[in-house]
């Protein structure tokens, strides 16, 4: 059972080698591998978190080296059920892009690897790891973002290359200063090795600031997030819904991994100004995000921006640290891929059908696609946190862990910025809805170079599915809190 853990890496980094060997057979060759490889990636997702389900935490040791010599795979109810989440976008994304592109074999490489990257960073039980499937996921992001044709497409990529790299490179710096006052790199055992270090150890404490500051770079917090903008509206929109979805999460839960199961909350509790700076940090990036959102007319930079707000929801809550709280933030990382990769594919066949990018362009539009555009509607209210769906539950429970720990100031701002979200989302669907389009041709665009590419039944359909599952998964967002909430009890013991 444990084997499948270990295989969530491997059967993806192997699907991104196949194309390679098969592009002299079909150039279309790298879709079926990539559609075969999120298949299996699905079962072994599922079959780790019923194992989860039955027995707990599970582990895996590479190689059969115990550790912590060896590298440690492990899931828990925190981990197994953003796998499930990969699996599932990765699917979405597939069939989407069966009709919308990019339809070459590198493409599909480049998938499967950032599969492989986020998998390993949500099972990895090891620090030099972690590092190791960031980066992985990073080179395959830089890629996938420049695959966009336009040249500020391969300019958003440098863009995010440079201040990737220097995330990474912090990380790993940080990495390096535990080593050597530790000797060790296994999660579990640097925790124990780092209280009889102790928290206020000036090598430690330079090894949580270096990596903390690394991860809020790949999370894309304001100030930190000046990659994000070009990196999702510059890429195909099949790109910017994968990233969107998964790449920045991944980081979100590094940070959160690295704080509570490495440092701990007995370093919070000795260094409480690290909490506080996650606290303000979040809180700025919450509002400013929001601010940014609704100063844009292209709509792809204002769910850039948006993201930049949500992800600062996570990172106050991983700073206000209660069980509330980290309950809210895991639910929102689920919530905001589904939502957020939705919202960018809805946009593609908006785009693809209707040549609207601009709001100005979206004036009627719910006339001309009204199946995308009332799925777009259902994940944008959302997204704002209109019950019942999953954007409700990770922000009442984000507000709720703030009012329980006294961070009035946190609770204020969320409500803040659920009002400047419902400004920048309310915008477009009085658009959509309410305001008649200008007489004249609107022209037809893709994200991605496919000029003569129609709307195909799959790429709505996905959309749909997106929306249907938002709704769902707020439905049964008790029955989610409760496969997280014992996860969490771990290190509150």
């Amino acid at each position: 059972m444990t084997d499948a853990l270990v295989l969530l890496v491997v059967v993806p980094i192997a699907a991104a080698i196949l194309p390679v060997f098969l592009g002299a057979v079909s150039d279309r060759a790298g879709w079926y591998v990539a559609l075969a490889m999120a298949l299996v990636h699905l079962a072994l997702s599922v079959t780790v978190a019923n194992a989860v389900l039955a027995t707990g935490r599970i582990s895996y040791a590479v190689g059969g080296f115990q550790p912590p010599f060896g590298i440690e795979l492990v899931a828990d109810g925190v981990s197994a059920p953003l796998l499930v989440l990969v699996s599932v976008t990765t699917l979405g994304v597939l069939a989407y892009a069966r009709r919308a592109g990019p339809d070459t074999n590198p493409f599909y490489s480049q998938l499967s690897l950032l599969t492989a990257g986020i998998s390993g960073v949500f099972a990895t039980g090891d620090v030099f790891n972690l590092y190791v499937f960031l980066e992985i996921t990073g080179l395959a992001t830089y890629a996938l973002v420049a695959s966009g044709r336009s040249p500020r497409a391969a300019l958003a990529s440098l863009k995010y290359l440079f201040v990737g790299t220097i995330g990474a490179s912090l990380y790993l710096l940080g990495t390096g200063y535990l080593y050597i006052v530790t000797g060790t790199l296994n999660m579990a055992d640097l925790s124990v090795a780092l209280a009889e270090v102790g928290y206020t150890d000036p090598a430690v404490l330079t090894g949580f600031a270096l990596m903390a500051t690394g991860l809020l770079v790949k999370v894309a917090l304001f100030p930190l997030h000046t990659w994000q903008p070009g990196a999702y509206a510059e890429s195909p929109d099949t790109v910017s819904a994968y990233i969107s979805a998964l790449v920045s999460t991944a980081a979100a839960y590094a940070l959160f991994r690295i704080t509570y199961a490495v440092f701990t909350l007995d370093f919070l509790d000795a260094v409480p100004i690290a909490a506080d700076v996650f606290v303000a940090l979040g809180a700025v990036s919450i509002v400013v995000g929001s601010a940014l959102a609704v100063m844009q007319s292209d709509v792809k930079r204002m769910l850039a921006y948006s993201s930049v707000s949500q992800f600062g929801l996570v990172v106050a809550a991983i700073g206000i640290g209660n069980r509330t709280a980290l309950v809210g933030a895991i639910v929102h990382l689920i919530g905001h891929a589904v939502m957020k990769g939705g919202l960018f594919l809805s946009l593609g066949v908006f785009a693809t059908s209707a040549g609207a990018k601009t709001l100005d362009e979206f004036d009627g539009l719910a006339a001309r696609e009204p199946v995308t555009s009332a799925a777009f509607g259902v994940l944008a209210f959302s997204m704002v946190g209109i019950p019942p769906a999953i954007g409700f539950i990770g922000k009442w429970n984000i507000v709720l862990g703030a009012v329980q720990a006294g961070s009035w100031a946190v609770a204020l701002v969320v409500v803040f910025s659920t009002l400047l979200t419902l400004a920048y989302f309310g915008r477009a669907i009085e658009r959509m809805y309410f305001t008649a389009p200008e007489t004249g041709d609107h022209p037809v665009s893709t994200d991605g170079g496919h000029a003569d590419i129609e709307v195909s039944f799959g790429m709505r359909s996905v959309v749909v599915v997106a929306a249907v599952t938002a709704v769902l998964l707020g439905i049964v967002g008790s029955d989610l809190i409760g496969v997280i909430q014992p996860a969490l009890e771990v290190y509150f013991v």
